[in-house]
């Protein structure tokens, strides 16, 4: 298992392959109309990228609260990938590349972060417009 940080010149067509395998979960980043604007976030972010035998299979893209915490967008292993603990050493990246920091993570998938052992802080809500 390989875990590097993400080149925007050199990782954004895979990384985005990877994403469009997630079907429709996944939708809102990999539409041809917000993949420009996803490309631009993941430029701006703290985005790892995990590999398996040489193959791109799961991503992490957090960012940086001006030194206060960093918050965790974005956790994707892909399904036959899983129970390889992939996620598990993303977040673990983020914590020895931050120690300082508190982590948050913005989750739709409570239960994967329970497993962890992770403590659930409050919530998220949408601002509609």
């Amino acid at each position: 298992m390989i875990i590097r940080k993400y080149n925007p010149t050199k990782d954004f067509e895979a990384l985005m392959k990877v994403i469009i395998s997630e079907g429709e979960d996944w939708s809102c980043y990999s539409s041809v109309a917000s993949q420009e604007k996803y490309a631009k976030a993941l430029e701006n972010s703290i985005t790892y990228l995990a590999f398996d035998d040489g193959k791109l299979c799961g991503y992490s893209r957090s960012f940086d609260d001006n030194g206060y915490c960093i918050h965790v967008c974005d956790l994707l292993v892909q399904r036959d990938h899983r129970g390889k603990a992939i996620g598990r050493q993303l977040m673990e990246i983020l914590i020895e590349a931050y120690p300082d920091h508190d982590i948050y993570v913005m989750s739709d998938v409570d239960p994967y972060y329970e497993k962890l052992g992770y403590p659930k802080k409050g919530s998220i809500f949408q601002v509609i417009k």
